[in-house]
Parts: structure tokens; C-alpha cells; sequence
């Protein structure tokens, strides 16, 4: 008996050593700025230190530098709410300060079916002027869902645009006659880079820049100028890529998923000429926004990936190394809700939003994590 009593004792120890260690590694706080969003979907930075926020039922919104939560902007473009479509992404131009550019993704309602559409606008106190589409996704569907919609400014000022399977059309993911699955590159007025990867080949449509993707709501540009890329599986199967132009992802010839009914989509994880992912996750975690920590605020975490997660709602910082998975850790599970984007913010804190879906009050929040 005294034996056993000894083991318990060493047992609850090592639970209490491993407790206060985690309590330790936590050197950071959340800092609640709002609790007034509606289903929030991304988020931008101005230079005087406003928040951009967009929310998916259509509105756009400024968090001002002094605390304070705008009404609705107006001039926004008319947009389709419906399940997964709403107003999505939001990029700032790299030259906002003399241009007031940004640049919205969203879903319309057209004669031909639902899409993904991209529009850039001047930003004039809280209204936008000179709201002009750029892009129209040849990815029309009956249903609202696998939208993609993320924007990703690169080094040239061109612009990426994620373009989703369209979820009933997932094998239009491997044609280039489409946009289904694909991540997208156009200049900053819609008009084709001369470098785009099928440029010249009359069977392409000369603005995709990769293919064979499923839902892709993450992607970044680290700071020695590789892109990333993640995107949602079916059940399981969600996958974190280090994207190449002119390279095929593999959906749905290839995934590390099945369908939701349990049924098998390909009996196939690996084929010739089809990109492998630097990490999948199984079961999925829902992944749902990704930014890539290029700050010193928290030197512990420069240079790595935080990837915000809807399923059950936390956040997973990803190290790399030449290109290649290491390591990842599970934060701000304290949270607990649904986190829709991730963000570092110019001080060096990250800022998360909450969709608030899952939530008792139902109300999305903007969190800031600071060093303690």
C-alpha cells in the first residue's frame, strides 16, 4: 500500500512539474480590443495605425488607433451572404500612402452561378471611391462554399488570389481551363504578368500560377521571399505547402483525406509530377488563416508560421527549416473558439479574430497578443 501511495505521489508531482512548465512557457496575454464584430473574416493595417476588419455579411469596419469601431463603410460592392460566401480578404497595397489602394475578395451571385470576385478601391476617410473589379474567378458553381478568397501581395506588387474547388467541382482542380483550385497571379490593375507560368500555351488560362488545390484560406511570403500555402482537406487531409509557380498540388488525384460520408476519393497519397505537402494534419484541424512572424517582440517565435484553426479552435506555431517541417505547437486553446485569422501586427503582437460561431453570446472578438 505505501508503495502505491508513493507512486500516486510521484505521478500527481510530475502532473504539477509539467503544469507550472507550461504556465512558464505562456509569456504572453491576450488583450480583449472588441467583442462587437460579426463573423469577421480578415483584417488589414493602415499606417496611422487603424484596423481594417471585414466582416463575411458584407461589411467593412475600422478599428481607429484611438479604440474605436467604425460603423460600416460605404461604397462597398454588392455581395453575396450566403453559408461560406460573404466579404472575405482584405490587401493593402505596399503603396497605400500614396495611392489609398486596397483591394477586396468576395462572393457574387451572377446569371451564370456563384464565384469569387476580387475589386480594388481607393480608401477616402470611411468610404471608398473608384471601386473597380479586377478579377472575376471562371468558377461558377450552384452552391456557396470552397470559396478560397485569400489575397496575398508579393515582392513585385503582383497579387496572388486563392480560388477554392467550388466543393461539387473538385475535379475541375486538375484542368487549367478553369480557376477551380487554384491560386491565381495578376498585376495590381488585373492584367496578366508576362512571367506567369502558362503564359503563351493556348490551352491555359494565362493567370494561374499553381493548380490541384482544395480550399485554400492561408497564404504568406516569408521574409526571404517563399510562398506559403494551406488549405482545408475533406475529413482530414489538410496540408501546409510550399508554393512554386506552375507546380500541381495533387486534389483530388492525391490527399491524405477522405470524403465526409467515410468513402475513399483517391486511393492514391503520392503520384509523379504532384507536389507533397511540408505538413498534413489528420484529423483536420480546420485551418483557417496563416501569417509568418517576421518581428522581435517575441524572439522565441521569429521566423516561424502561426496557422489559425477553426476545429476545435486554437492556433499552431510551425517551425521550418530549409523548406522543412520541424516542429509545432498547440497555443491559445484557452481561447476556446473558433479563430478565424492571424495576423502580426506592426508592434510586433499578433492579432487573432474569433468568428464567435461557436460562442454563447455569438460574438466575433479581436484579441491582440502581448508579451507579459
Amino acid at each position: 500500500m505505501k508503495k502505491y501511495i508513493n507512486k500516486i505521489l510521484i505521478l500527481l508531482l510530475l502532473v504539477f512539474v509539467s503544469f507550472s512548465a507550461n504556465c512558464a512557457e505562456k509569456n504572453y496575454e491576450l488583450i480583449t480590443l472588441t467583442n462587437q464584430l460579426d463573423r469577421p473574416w480578415s483584417l488589414g493595417f493602415l499606417p496611422n495605425g487603424d484596423i481594417l476588419i471585414s466582416e463575411l455579411t458584407g461589411n467593412l469596419k475600422i478599428y481607429s488607433n484611438k479604440g474605436i469601431l467604425s460603423e460600416s463603410l460605404s461604397g462597398l460592392p454588392e455581395v453575396l451572404v450566403k453559408s461560406q460566401g460573404g466579404l472575405s480578404d482584405i490587401a493593402i497595397h505596399p503603396n497605400f500612402t500614396q495611392n489609398k489602394l486596397i483591394f477586396l475578395s468576395f462572393s457574387i451571385k451572377s446569371n451564370r452561378g456563384n464565384t469569387l470576385q476580387v475589386v480594388r478601391a481607393r480608401l477616402e476617410n470611411e468610404s471608398l471611391i473608384d471601386v473597380e473589379v479586377i478579377f472575376t474567378a471562371e468558377a461558377f458553381r450552384s452552391t456557396s462554399a470552397h470559396f478560397g478568397a485569400r489575397l496575398l501581395f508579393l515582392r513585385d506588387n503582383t497579387l496572388l488570389i486563392s480560388s477554392g474547388d467550388g466543393f461539387n467541382h473538385r475535379e475541375e482542380a486538375q484542368s487549367l481551363d478553369n480557376h477551380f483550385g487554384k491560386i491565381i497571379r495578376i498585376n495590381d490593375d488585373g492584367s496578366i504578368p508576362f512571367d506567369n507560368p502558362f503564359v503563351g500555351r493556348e490551352d491555359v488560362l494565362p493567370e494561374i500560377w499553381t493548380y490541384g488545390h482544395r480550399n485554400q484560406q492561408g497564404l504568406v511570403i516569408d521574409s526571404d521571399g517563399f510562398v506559403y500555402s494551406h488549405e482545408h482537406g475533406p475529413r482530414g487531409g489538410d496540408e501546409l505547402n510550399a508554393i512554386n509557380p506552375g507546380k500541381n498540388y495533387g486534389w483530388p488525384s492525391i490527399t491524405y483525406g477522405i470524403d465526409y460520408n467515410g468513402s475513399i476519393i483517391s486511393p492514391f497519397k503520392r503520384k509523379d509530377g504532384m507536389e507533397q505537402p511540408l505538413k498534413y494534419w489528420v484529423p483536420s484541424i480546420a485551418p483557417s488563416d496563416m501569417t509568418f512572424y517576421n518581428k522581435t517582440l517575441f524572439p522565441d517565435w521569429t521566423g516561424n508560421l502561426f496557422i489559425s484553426a477553426l476545429s476545435p479552435g486554437d492556433v499552431r506555431r510551425v517551425v521550418l527549416n530549409d523548406n522543412q517541417f520541424v516542429s509545432e505547437e498547440v497555443m491559445f486553446s484557452e481561447i476556446k473558439s473558433r479563430i478565424r485569422s492571424i495576423k502580426v501586427s506592426p508592434d510586433g503582437g499578433l492579432i487573432l479574430l474569433t468568428d464567435g460561431l461557436k460562442d454563447k453570446d455569438n460574438s466575433g472578438k479581436m484579441l491582440k497578443v502581448m508579451p507579459r
